[in-house]
């Protein structure tokens, strides 16, 4: 297991940068503590898979340093880093059973043939393999191929870390969670320091001890989840996590009040003046309400209604701006329809980044705080 230090990272697939567009990963800075499950989260493109690849030394950075345990380890191999990595599709041996595909990481290292033995029957009996231990890979459903892949990363127990690159691609919708269960279980049994590509927040959401989202080359929030849902800091990260995502709507501010299509809404905080940047109000669906008096609220209009079972979505227009509303199961749609907003759930974001209240005496456009 291993502290991993990002010191001033960025990479760019040309051989001679000259922008900042010209970078698949913008500079950053992180210090991933040892033991610790992480997810890099975002949309196909946004360089997740980059970053993945050069902490494990399948990259070497255009810039910067990485560093475990203090050991500068930059343009070291994956070998001498001493990690284990598991890839979008089962990296095995057809040949080979089960149970020698699981060995052989291990009798590769010289580990001691007993040690070997309890090892992959730990494992074997961890992945619900123990039945076909003796089968060859080449007869193996691809969800079974994709648990020996896991099983030959997690079998190692002296890795640095164990880094995932969207694993669970292939694996039917109940076996993906009955495999990130158990990647909780073991991270919690014996505490690897683990980092795990998705663009499915799902996966993160309920791996991770803290998720890194990244939105075109940086790295825009890294947070619990908790931490996500409840205060994104940047625009990207509202609408990327939740189901719907984050409503984001242009306003301006006068103080403790935002204004949306000339109406008026409340805020929790006051705000200062912003010169020049793109303003907007960011609320989740969750912390939206119809009101029973039209009066009492904005007045919208009914685009759609989606049944999603525990509740429903309610899409309506303010203006020209769309937003969704989400209602409780059983709770009946006043006739007129109008909405209000929690104050001490909205956000302001200038030009996509969160701002805090109260604090703008060397306020910037394009403001944004450390992750």
């Amino acid at each position: 297991m291993a502290q991993i230090k990002i010191d001033r990272l960025a990479h760019s697939y040309y051989a001679k940068p000259e922008t900042e567009e010209d970078f698949a990963l913008k500079e950053m800075d992180y210090l991933w503590d040892d033991g610790g499950a992480y997810a890099l989260l975002g949309p196909s493109g946004c360089g997740k898979t980059t970053l993945l690849n050069i902490i494990s030394g399948l990259l070497v950075p255009s810039r910067g340093r990485i560093i475990f345990d203090n050991v500068d380890v930059t343009t070291k191999t994956p070998e001498e880093r001493n990690i284990a990595q598991v890839f979008q599709f089962p990296v095995i041996y057809d040949t080979m059973s089960v149970a020698e595909n699981l060995a052989f990481p291990l009798v590769n290292r010289g580990i001691d043939r007993s040690e070997v033995g309890r090892r992959v029957k730990d494992m074997l009996e961890t992945l619900e393999l123990s039945a076909k231990a003796n089968h060859k890979a080449r007869g193996l459903t691809a969800d079974e191929k994709q648990k020996i892949s896991l099983g030959r990363g997690l079998v190692r127990y002296d890795v640095n870390a164990i880094l995932f690159d969207e694993p669970l691609t292939v694996i039917d919708p109940q076996m993906k969670w009955q495999l990130r269960t158990k990647l909780k279980e073991l991270h919690e049994r014996f505490e690897h320091t683990m980092i795990y590509v998705t663009h499915d927040q799902t996966e993160a959401l309920t791996f991770a001890d803290k998720v890194v989202v990244m939105y075109e080359g940086e790295v825009v929030q890294i947070g619990t989840p908790a931490e996500l849902f409840e205060r994104p800091r940047h625009t990207f990260v509202g609408y990327f996590i939740g189901s719907p995502g984050m409503n984001i709507l242009p306003c301006e501010i006068e103080g403790n009040k935002a204004f949306v299509a000339g109406h008026s809404v409340d805020l929790g905080a006051n705000y200062g003046p912003v010169d020049g940047a793109r303003l907007e109000l960011g609320v989740r669906p969750e912390f939206v309400r119809f009101t029973e008096g039209v009066e009492a609220g904005i007045p919208v209009s009914l685009v759609s209604v989606d049944d999603v079972g525990r509740h429903r979505i309610v899409k309506v227009r303010l203006a020209q701006h769309e937003m969704n509303v989400i209602v409780p199961e059983g709770r009946a749609l006043p006739d007129k329809l109008a909405v209000v907003f929690d104050a001490e759930r909205c956000g302001v974001y200038a030009n996509s980044h969160l701002l805090e209240p109260e604090d703008f005496d060397n306020q910037v456009v394009g403001y944004r705080d450390d992750y």
